[in-house]
């Protein structure tokens, strides 16, 4: 839902903020007041390309700004740019283009390019107009049209199919690759045996430089770590008859304490305390000696050791930064060996897998199909009815589906798809494009839109002007269609006809007035008196006695109508 929309200095809106409510929302005002002019702010907020003119005139930059409800069909995308929800759901648009042609684009506050603007647009609003650029006459969206109303089992298969297309496109390009990497097979598989065969051939385990590099410190030092290793358990032990060592000195004192216990508990504390020191000591000594007697200086071990990390230290210029990289990069190494050894068996393999796929993307494809006919047959139906409901009686609505059979996949199967239409009799079905009427264009769009409303996932359809080359009875069946559409949607019109603007939710008049030399556009919410007289100048342009009471039963009539959806 579109919450608010604020605009500045485009075209004659010097400063403008509209608040839009649920339901059918009726913008009404006389040609050239600034209607046309909201529509193309709200197309430059959803990425469209801007014309400088745009800008108002002695102004450098304007300014669109849009507060949405956010669909939660937009999560994903929002998720897949960095851009946080709102807590409250809403999602704020900001676009900024100055005279010079830049642009600054925000999301919720985030810097955005104008394409991924354009993408977030596409599932917020849908515009309909006297143009083509509506989303019902792009091929790819009747597609999606067609498939939502075909329902949630051709919508499963659909997306099976897309597993499948994207498993065989990968196949596809695998199979390209190798067969292009057989003219240059023969030297890649010297050189991934070299890789293989030096690394293999190292014999490299886990952790083993960092042991290494332990080995050869204690080995280019051991005569110091000897002499060390002796001094501290001389230390600690002593050497007969040279010096007596620290552990017979505290065993003395241990002595000496023990004789006193009796006199205080202190004492005898202290005397437990040496005797732990003792123990602590003899176990240390211990330790220093098995330490001692484990280093001995062997020239050949240490040449031996430093060799090795030479080694290691080559493979890691060419493999990696550590041990575990260089064996992971052989086993790479070796599984493209293989590959490359193998291709003919693996290309063989990969065809099979192929084919098995391009069995089951037809069955499927094929499935999507008769789903896709039996969905358009019921369409064709209630879209012409529904055309025949806003005084076009002659119209045919078709929908041509033709099959591939040349196995040319595309993400939604082998279907081109196209919505037809015949305004009258003779003229024969053609492309939902080709319409030049457009009144009859306007109907067309609006019927299925009513018939699509309810598989129709963007919540807020701006209709600009379809009440075009439509009057009397197929007007005020327009608007009903507009109500009808507005129970599930969020329905903004632009429009001139008196009995579209009486079905209104709410209806709003833009007006404009000259202050100085500058013309200024301004929006205002009608009520009351204020709306039975613009609907009475619609009806008739003046706001005479029997006018504005026409007026003012319309608008109770119209309120009857709502009620009733």
């Amino acid at each position: 839902m579109l919450i608010q929309l604020s605009v500045e200095n485009i075209a004659i809106i010097e400063k403008l903020t509209i608040e839009l409510e649920n339901g059918l929302n009726i913008l009404t005002g006389e040609t050239g007041a600034g209607k046309s002019i909201l529509i193309d702010a709200v197309n430059a907020l959803l990425g469209s390309r801007i014309s400088r003119e745009l800008i108002r005139t002695g102004e450098n930059k304007a300014r669109v700004e849009a507060i949405f409800q956010a669909p939660s069909t937009l999560t994903d995308v929002l998720n897949s740019m960095g851009i946080d929800n709102q807590d409250d759901g809403t999602l704020v648009i900001c676009r900024q283009f100055f005279s010079t042609g830049r642009n600054i684009c925000r999301v919720n506050g985030n810097l955005v390019t104008v394409s991924q603007l354009k993408e977030i647009g596409e599932y917020l609003i849908d515009i309909h107009g006297q143009n083509d650029n509506q989303s019902l006459l792009r091929n790819k969206n009747q597609v999606e049209y067609i498939d939502n109303y075909s329902g949630s089992k051709l919508l499963l298969v659909k997306e099976e199919y897309r597993n499948s297309l994207a498993e065989f496109r990968s196949i596809d390009k695998k199979i390209d690759q190798l067969k292009a990497m057989e003219k240059e097979r023969a030297r890649l598989e010297d050189l991934y045996k070299y890789q293989v065969n030096e690394i293999v051939g190292a014999r490299l385990k886990m952790g083993e430089d960092e042991e290494l590099l332990q080995q050869s410190n204690i080995l280019s030092n051991a005569e110091e770590i000897i002499e060390a290793l002796n001094n501290t358990y001389f230390s600690l032990i002593g050497e007969d008859g040279v010096a007596i060592g620290a552990l017979e000195q505290i065993q003395r004192a241990q002595a000496a304490i023990d004789d006193i216990t009796d006199f205080a508990p202190t004492f005898g504390q202290i005397s437990e305390s040496l005797v732990d020191i003792v123990d602590k000591i003899e176990e240390i000594a211990r330790e220093i000696r098995n330490s001692r007697e484990q280093v001995n200086y062997d020239p050949d071990l240490q040449q031996e050791v430093e060799e090795r990390l030479a080694l290691i230290e080559s493979l890691k210029r060419k493999y990696g930064n550590s041990v575990e990289e260089i064996i992971e990069y052989g086993e790479k190494a070796q599984l493209k060996l293989d590959e490359v050894t193998d291709t003919e068996a693996h290309l063989t393999e990969l065809s099979k897998k192929k084919k098995e796929l391009d069995r089951i993307l037809y069955s499927k494809a094929s499935e999507i199909h008769k789903m896709r006919v039996e969905a358009s047959e019921t369409l064709k139906i209630k879209v012409t009815r529904e055309l025949k409901d806003l005084e076009m009686p002659e119209a045919e609505f078709s929908v041509d589906i033709r099959f591939d059979e040349s196995k040319s996949y595309h993400d939604d199967g082998l279907d081109k798809i196209e919505f037809l239409i015949s305004p009258n009799p003779g003229e024969g079905l053609k492309p939902l494009n080709k319409i030049a009427s457009g009144g009859e264009m306007s109907r067309i769009m609006l019927a299925i839109k009513r018939i699509l409303a309810d598989v129709d996932e963007i919540d807020v359809l701006i209709f600009d002007e379809i009440d075009t080359g439509v009057s009397g009875r197929a007007a005020l069946k327009v608007g009903k269609k507009l109500l009808e559409i507005s129970a599930n949607h969020q329905v903004i019109c632009v429009t001139h006809d008196a009995q579209i603007a009486s079905l209104a939710n709410a209806h709003y008049k833009i007006s404009k007035e000259s202050k100085g030399r500058r013309t200024l556009a301004q929006v205002d919410k009608l009520k009351g008196a204020d709306r039975e007289e613009e609907v009475a100048r619609l009806l008739s342009g003046d706001n005479s006695e029997n006018t504005s009471k026409l007026a003012k039963e319309m608008i109770e009539k119209g309120m009857e109508l709502r009620n009733k959806h």
